[in-house]
This record gives C-alpha cells, structure tokens and sequence, in this order.
C-alpha cells in the first residue's frame, strides 16, 4: 500500500470519524461511498470494510461520550434499549449481510443510492414536499 492510499484512507475514517460523533453518522454515508469512489473498491468491499471498521472498539468512544454527557444533563441512555436494539441489529446485520453477497455489484449499488436519497429526502422534509406534487 502507498503513501497516497494510506493519507486517503485516513483522510476517509477521520471525516467518517467526525461525522459519527457529531451526527451519529459515518459508515454508511461516508465510508462506503468514500471508498468506493477514491480507493476503488467493489460495493460489497466498502460495505465489508464499512462494518469492520464500525466494530467494538471504535463505536465505545462515542457511545461513551453520548452517555456520560446525557447522564449528566438528567437524560440517561437506556440500556435496555441499546441491548434490544442491539439485538435486532445483529440479526438484521447477519440476514442482510447474507443477501447482499446474493446481488450484483451493480444492484447493489442502485440498491444503496436509493437508500441515502430517501433519507435525505426525509431528513430535509423535502419528500412531503414531493408527495404534494403528485397528488395535484
């Protein structure tokens, strides 16, 4: 591996890092499509990489500051929800996991595009906005 991969590579997880611990967010929407486009990865790699890099040991760091500071503020994570969330995460992980190594690269790229265009449609209130459209 070169000099230049190693700084993109880097340059990739600290923005994913950023944005995960600003706005919860950093593998899907910054790592997979980042990896994809700079480092040339097929979608099933960056997906791959995407859940590897999200393991244990990176997401704690976050989580932790997430809990000390709603500890503080009166409002405490529940671990009850993190446990049953976490649960339903880990089947879901190994089930679409196992079908997403089923579909072309190409579909699945489709597949995650359209995904992160109606999140953001949503995010921004724009698809009620579209839905009116339609309904004239």
């Amino acid at each position: 591996m070169g000099l230049q991969e190693i700084f993109i590579l880097i340059l990739i997880g600290v923005a994913a890092g950023i944005l995960s611990g600003l706005v919860g967010i950093g593998g899907g929407i910054i790592l997979v499509p980042a990896l994809v486009y700079f480092m040339h990865y097929t979608q099933h790699q960056a997906q791959g990489t995407s859940l590897g890099v999200l393991s244990f040991p990176v997401v704690i760091l976050g989580f932790l500051t997430y809990y000390r500071d709603s500890k503080l503020s009166g409002t405490p994570i529940d671990f009850r929800v993190v446990a049953l969330l976490a649960t339903g995460f880990f089947a879901g992980a190994l089930l679409g996991s196992n079908i997403a190594i089923r579909i072309d690269k190409v579909m699945l790229k489709k597949i995650f595009g359209a995904v992160l265009l109606f999140t953001s449609l949503k995010m921004l209130g724009i698809d009620k906005m579209i839905i009116g459209l339609f309904k004239r």
